[in-house]
């Protein structure tokens, strides 16, 4: 018997691409490296704050 599958992970990963994809559209390379190192900033403090929000206690 076969189970359906709830979540695609190679669509969802398709799906990024594509959104990726019309944010850099006609963007040049030097536009294309200030977008990602924004985008890898946003990214590092996202993970900062959760790291903070989610540090466990000492018990």
């Amino acid at each position: 018997m076969k189970t359906k599958k709830t979540f695609d992970c190679v669509e969802m990963k398709r799906r990024g691409a594509k959104r990726i994809q019309g944010l850099t559209a006609g963007m040049t390379m030097e536009e294309q490296l200030v977008f990602w190192k924004k985008r890898t900033e946003l990214l590092q403090q996202f993970q900062q704050a959760g790291r903070v929000k989610h540090k466990p206690s000492a018990n």
